[in-house]
């Protein structure tokens, strides 16, 4: 059983292939995707992070969950050098953190309610567990970011997290934030492979922030893979990603 709902500004899509899955599973997840919307949103004027930002509301003061989105916002600037940073003209967007954090809860609610085989993906950002309907293990395409319907990697994935930092689907919108904030525009997408979707996600926002440097940044993380395109259509990969690809078919 799957479904697609249109939330924090982007499509959220559910798969639950267990026996026996009850749509109240689906309304629990979601609903926490909402709960997510209304803490963190830098749209919503009654968020956390837009009273924060107004001065309305001091970290201190904060809910639990957005002193911890904080608390892993700084150890994410401090292991990445500075390159992953919240702070941005005096404002505060940890959306570069939450969604990935977000889509493992979820995932976790799911797997907290006893199912062992799911799929929970957030606008690119996507947890796995367990088998797809098919018995095997989840596969994931790599969008073209210079056409977005066409698929120019399939990754196969169990277990893991998979996020990707790139200007197709929200445009310009990742600042180098040791080079004067300046757009990073050299890289046009960044596609990491992790331990989970949380890692994956935090590391590919400061890689992708890297430039051309950022595949290099990947290759040397453990349990760490990455995929990149630069603004000619050059692919890297980094050095185990093979681990993930499909194996070839001899005819």
């Amino acid at each position: 059983m799957n479904q697609t709902r249109l939330m924090m500004g982007m499509p959220i899509s559910v798969e639950v292939v267990d026996a026996g899955v009850d749509t109240s599973a689906f309304d629990r997840v979601f609903d926490y995707f909402r709960y997510v919307d209304e803490t963190f949103s830098t749209y919503k004027d009654s968020s956390e992070i837009m009273r924060i930002n107004r001065g309305e509301l001091t970290i201190e003061n904060a809910s639990a969950d957005v002193q911890l989105i904080f608390k892993l916002a700084e150890q994410t600037r401090i292991e990445t050098d500075g390159y992953f940073d919240i702070v941005h003209d005096d404002h505060i967007d940890p959306s570069g953190i939450v969604k990935g954090w977000a889509v493992f809860e979820a995932a976790e609610l799911l797997r907290g309610m006893g199912y062992h085989h799911y799929f929970v993906d957030a606008g690119g950002d996507i947890q796995t567990r367990g088998k797809n309907s098919q018995g095997k293990d989840w596969r994931v395409g790599v969008r073209n970011p210079f056409n977005p319907q066409q698929i120019v990697k399939s990754l196969i994935v169990p277990d893991c997290g998979v996020a990707t930092s790139g200007t197709y689907l929200r445009g310009d919108h990742i600042y180098n934030p040791k080079g004067d904030h300046q757009l990073q525009t050299e890289v046009v997408s960044l596609t990491v492979i992790g331990p989970n979707v949380y890692e994956a996600d935090r590391f590919a926002t400061a890689a992708f922030a890297m430039g051309k440097q950022g595949i290099h940044f990947i290759e040397e993380l453990d349990d760490f893979e990455g995929y990149m395109i630069d603004r000619n259509g050059k692919a890297t990969l980094t050095s185990g990603l093979s681990q993930y690809l499909p194996s070839p078919v001899n005819h």
